[in-house]
């Protein structure tokens, strides 16, 4: 006889639950009402964090996408150094050939491969 209770009893608190569920009502009759603030401050917590996570994948993604773009750009610096220095190099020769008042000038074409037998 002992079981039949129980067992109703036990049916009617899940049918309480699910009726206060179905209402919205379940926090309120486990008295979470009294935490609600605790509550409110662990979802904004949570937010935050989240928040602050993807702000920071974000600015790694940045950083990386900028560190791509500065490599580029010192492999053209290179490229126009190396071309000045070239530059600079072709006019120093020509006014020293200049001041020895040498018949030797700059090429005008490439150099040509001369075969002898």
């Amino acid at each position: 006889m002992e079981e039949i209770e129980q067992k109703e009893g036990f049916l009617s608190r899940m049918k309480n639950v699910f009726v206060a569920f179905m209402k919205g009502e379940l926090l309120f009759r486990l008295h979470f009402d009294k935490y609600f603030i605790h509550i409110i401050y662990t979802f904004f917590l949570f937010w935050i964090s989240i928040w602050l996570s993807l702000k920071v994948e974000q600015a790694l993604t940045l950083v990386e996408d900028n560190k791509t773009i500065l490599n580029e750009l010192k492999i053209q610096n290179a490229q126009k150094t190396v071309k000045l220095v070239s530059l600079n190099r072709l006019t120093t020769i020509k006014s020293l050939l200049e001041k020895d008042s040498s018949k030797v000038t700059i090429p005008q074409k490439p150099a040509m491969i001369i075969r002898t037998k």
